[in-house]
């Protein structure tokens, strides 16, 4: 779900996941139209990689119990 809002509003993932600053600069850079396949190429990748560091930190903390 929101790899879909990564594509259409980007800079909404950044507020979802926390940080929002990026998100806050997301909307100006996809406020241009030339800028918005840029934001939602970086919403994506900053999806992706906070879906690896909760998965790393789901798996460290099982390791330490």
């Amino acid at each position: 779900m929101r790899l879909i809002i990564a594509i259409l509003l980007p800079f909404l993932v950044f507020f979802t996941i926390g940080r929002p600053i990026a998100g806050i600069i997301c909307l100006i850079l996809q406020i241009t139209l030339i800028g918005w396949l840029p934001a939602a190429i970086w919403a994506a990748y900053a999806l992706g990689q906070y879906n690896t560091d909760r998965k790393i930190r789901e798996a460290l903390a099982d390791r330490g119990r």
